[in-house]
């Protein structure tokens, strides 16, 4: 059996790469958001060609990020979701959020300094860890 795991959250770490790194025996295909943020914050110009201004060039850039994303996470078996403690989170919430809604299985890593903003999101999560190595050993515990 393989897995598709949608890594949620932001795009400006390496935290993906620790994750495919540590998963790489587990027969699993990673999926996420664009992470080229460039090519993220350009893709409505690309396709729809220049915009009048900076609202709209983000609109516009959203609708295929936010198309992107759904498409990649609805053919996901389970979406893993980091809050890192560096950058904002925005992106992260609504796509751990959007994971609860369409029924994906979720394991929110987050840091307990984090316990209390995150509480009623950790709640909906089918698993709730501190670190990547714990969501690793939930990983492989599905292949027992």
């Amino acid at each position: 059996m393989r897995l598709t795991v949608y890594l949620a959250g932001e795009i400006h770490s390496n935290w993906r790469d620790e994750i495919k790194e540590k998963a790489a025996e587990l027969p699993i295909d990673f999926v996420g958001p664009m992470e080229n943020h460039d090519r993220s914050d350009d893709i409505g110009e690309e396709i729809l060609g220049e915009q009048p201004n900076a609202i709209f060039k983000d609109a516009a850039a959203s609708n295929f990020n936010n198309l992107r994303t759904e498409i990649l996470m609805k053919k996901a078996d389970l979406v893993i979701a980091l809050f890192g403690e560096k950058y904002k989170q925005w992106n992260t919430a609504m796509d751990a959020s959007a994971a609860v809604t369409y029924g994906k299985p979720l394991i929110l890593i987050r840091q307990e300094a984090n316990h209390h903003a995150l509480k009623e999101l950790s709640r909906k999560a089918h698993a709730t860890v501190e670190t990547v190595d714990q969501a690793i050993q939930a990983l492989q515990y599905i292949f027992e």
